[in-house]
């Protein structure tokens, strides 16, 4: 069996929302320092993934849409789910960090106690604590990460370039990065990206 690059994402985003690169359910009650410690080896590849940071270098109070239309056979199943019919389908409980991180739900509330989402800081130190518990990882760059702040459009790109450079990201695949034309993503992948 064969899965597009779609259909593997989709996987990827069912099992995230999921909970399964982490520690589980219970791992909704743990505290910060040991909410992504990973369950012991599952295999002998260890993926990890983020994609869509839209050049956000700071944390930033984001919220999830509240449509998502999923047409013809994808209509009401994941990933086009929001709100509350996500919860139920993955068994999240509402007002948990997990409904805050995959749901438009008690958005404000939630923004106020669960605070920023984001940020390369934060997510360089929970790669470096997943590669600690995992040497070897490969860490997987679903795109749109060089294109939706200030500074990426004043830079063209260079800074999240950079950061993705010192994240270790060790495969990527684009989308809006193209908006800055193939010339500049081909000078990228000569200079930035050689070997």
């Amino acid at each position: 069996m064969s899965l597009s690059r779609r259909e593997f994402l989709q996987m990827l985003a069912v099992a995230a929302a999921h909970g399964m690169p982490l520690a589980g359910r219970a791992a909704e009650t743990q505290s910060g320092d040991t909410f992504y410690d990973l369950a012991g080896p599952r295999g002998d590849v260890t993926l990890l993934h983020f994609t869509d940071c839209h050049a956000q270098l700071l944390p930033a109070y984001f919220r999830e849409p509240d449509v998502n239309i999923g047409i013809a056979d994808a209509l009401g199943k994941p990933p086009h789910l929001v709100g509350e019919a996500l919860l139920r389908h993955f068994g999240i409980a509402p007002k948990t960090r997990l409904a805050h991180a995959f749901t438009y739900h008690d958005f404000e509330s939630a923004a106020r106690n669960f605070g920023r989402v984001g940020g390369f800081a934060h997510l360089a130190t929970l790669v470096k604590q997943l590669r600690a518990q995992r040497p070897g990882a490969l860490l997987l760059d679903g795109g749109d990460s060089w294109q939706g702040s200030a500074t990426a459009l004043w830079t063209h790109a260079q800074d999240m370039i950079d950061a993705s450079r010192l994240l270790g990201v060790d495969i990527m695949t684009g989308h809006w990065e193209f908006t800055y034309g193939a010339a500049r993503v081909q000078e990228v992948i000569k200079q930035d990206f050689a070997g």
